[in-house]
């Protein structure tokens, strides 16, 4: 039996396990850098990590502030641009890229610019960034959801998935061959797409979650595997090495800041009568 874990560290173990050996890995900031981490120390160490801004086969040690923070690694091979990062995409040198989602439909299509009305929306997102690039081009992408949504029509397409499904993607000429979506990995389970209708799908389910549970947030009809598995609890080495290196990302960084504020209100209120004398 492993230790107690936490959400977080259950995302981030089961997004690193997602990355294969030898391959050219896209990571952003937060807790797909973090599983990049991971990967590399633990299940994939010939992986090549590369931040989108251009830094090649880096060896992260503590989390990212941005895409091109070259202090927050141990050492890099080499260093290019935010452009030749995107080239080396279209010519299919990456094979996975991962990217975070607000909403998302049943055919893995992405919307992370608004939510609403696109002229007056009820809340404006980031935006694309380089994710409709990436998903386009990479031989495969991992969806992460930690606080989005799954939802019947988006409010804006961002970022292309199998389009009206089926093989409207591969007919549309745009992408490359064999691209799209492959995973979700949710708070609550992980879903797959099918290979013919391109409709996503429970495949696998978190410790304590039901089906039930997850049919709550989804809109449509959600199709589950026959063959529907439980998420393999964290082990201890796996959890000591998010822990030991990348602890704002076990907790996450909201919770990280309000155990920082209430320890610094405590030493400062203890610290009071010596400051009066």
């Amino acid at each position: 039996m492993s230790k107690p874990y936490t959400l977080n560290e259950l995302l981030i173990i089961a997004i690193a396990k997602e990355i294969h050996d030898h391959e050219n890995v896209v990571l952003g900031v937060g807790i797909p850098m973090t599983s990049g981490a991971l990967a590399k120390a633990l299940f994939a160490p010939h992986s090549n990590l590369i931040m989108e801004s251009g830094i090649i086969d880096f060896k992260p040690t503590v989390p990212m502030n941005h895409v091109a923070d070259c202090m927050s690694c141990r050492g890099f091979s080499y260093s290019t641009d935010l452009f030749s990062t995107f080239t080396m995409t279209y010519r299919g040198f990456v094979d996975v890229c991962f990217l975070g989602v607000a909403q998302v439909d049943k055919y893995g299509n992405l919307n992370t610019t608004v939510i609403g009305d696109y002229e007056n929306p009820t809340i404006r997102l980031p935006g694309s960034g380089g994710a409709a690039d990436f998903i386009s081009y990479a031989k495969r992408t991992i969806l992460t959801m930690r606080s989005g949504e799954f939802v019947e029509k988006l409010s804006y397409v961002t970022s292309p998935g199998y389009l009206d499904g089926g093989d409207s993607r591969e007919k549309s000429g745009h992408f490359t061959p064999g691209s799209g979506p492959t995973k979700l990995i949710s708070t609550q389970g992980i879903f797959e797409f099918d290979p013919e209708t391109k409709e996503m799908f429970l495949s696998q389910l978190h410790p304590g979650v039901t089906v039930e549970a997850v049919k709550k947030k989804i809109p449509w009809d959600l199709k589950v595997s026959p063959d529907l598995k439980q998420t393999e609890r964290p082990k201890d080495e796996e959890i000591d090495f998010i822990r030991n290196n990348f602890p704002t990302e076990s907790v996450g960084k909201n919770l990280m800041w309000e155990i920082a504020t209430a320890s610094f209100l405590k030493r400062l209120n203890a610290a009071k009568p010596t400051i009066e004398k």
